[in-house]
């Protein structure tokens, strides 16, 4: 059995292989990015503005981390916007209320489990598109929240709260943390772990994956969970930083999350994707976003500049793939 797996994951497997190159191609672009707004901008390079950079992007970093997981396995989540509100509302209003952090946590992080699960079955069991289930699931659970909360935003979140979000460790934003312990965790679930294996086989070759015995259902929810999961921790991340929760949190998340998988090398073919890549790819966006700001650059030009970016990501994964 672990012989047709492989074999299912083959076209996968000797497209990961080859990531360590791209991961390093992704790495020289970012080395590049902090070099030439280091010239441009005294301020970029100091620590100051490095860590608030990494803080920045650990949002960003948590949501594509799950999205890089989805779009492994051939699928796409264009729902983590949303998710991330309907978790931030229902968190915060429970802290609001007085209910210990613990366990605004835990409700917070369940709803991520239950947004992620409803996506998954519907792909899995309903047969339907992954575009189109996680498009109808983006105005559903926006509309949820909004419903919940009356259009109003929820204030007054604990300090307490903030600080386990929002404070640090030896200088180092709590955040960013936290988001290099998901990093390690998905790094080892897709390298050490079956699921990861599954995940792979699945996005690259389903019906051979199928012979195989992969649990073809099985892993594809278990990705959208995932996503669920860490589109409801970015929503406290942020909310931690903010000290309240609006059900408008996470527009256009989404775009931002893929943006970073494809710049770290994920295929939205599925089958290829990386955590380091994707990790690169989130700081890269924040990197630019920072230096464009620091020199006063007109947001519009800043959203010309991430289409620019994410364009030449997709021209290198065509060139490596047919390579490959």
């Amino acid at each position: 059995m672990t012989h047709s797996i492989e074999n299912a994951a083959a076209p996968s497997s000797k497209l990961v292989g080859s990531l360590s190159v791209r991961d390093a191609g992704t790495l020289i672009g970012l080395v590049a990015i902090v070099i030439i707004f280091g010239l441009l901008s005294p301020d970029f390079l100091s620590q100051r503005n490095l860590l608030n950079i990494l803080q920045q992007s650990s949002i960003n970093a948590c949501l594509a981390l799950g999205m890089t997981l989805v779009i492994i396995s051939g699928g796409i989540d264009l729902s983590v916007g949303p998710t991330a509100a309907i978790a931030a509302v229902i968190s915060a209003t429970l802290l609001v209320a007085g209910i210990p952090v613990p366990l605004a946590i835990f409700a917070g992080l369940g709803i991520g489990v239950l947004c992620g699960l409803v996506n998954g079955v519907l792909v899995a069991y309903a047969g339907l598109q992954p575009f189109i289930v996680t498009l109808g699931t983006l105005s559903t659970y926006r509309a949820i929240a909004l419903i919940y909360t009356g259009g109003n935003p929820v204030l007054g979140v604990p300090q307490s709260f903030r600080t386990l979000f929002n404070g640090s460790v030896a200088g180092v934003p709590n955040s960013v943390v936290m988001v290099a312990v998901v990093a390690l965790v998905a790094w080892v679930l897709l390298k050490k772990t079956p699921l990861g294996e599954y995940l792979l086989a699945v996005g690259g070759n389903e019906e051979a994956a199928y012979v195989a015995g992969v649990p073809i259902a099985v892993t594809k929810i278990t990705a959208y969970v995932i996503s669920g999961v860490l589109a409801a921790l970015a929503s406290m991340i942020l909310i931690g930083r903010l000290g309240a929760a609006e059900p408008i949190l996470g527009n256009l998340w989404e775009l931002d999350a893929i943006a970073a998988a494809a710049i770290g090398g994920a295929s939205l073919m599925g089958g290829k994707g990386s955590v380091i890549g994707t990790l690169l790819g989130a700081i890269i966006l924040g990197a630019m976003r920072n230096g464009l700001t620091l020199m006063n650059v007109q947001a519009f030009y800043q959203l010309l500049a991430t289409g620019l970016i994410i364009l030449v990501a997709m021209m290198i994964d065509r060139v490596t793939r047919g390579r490959g």
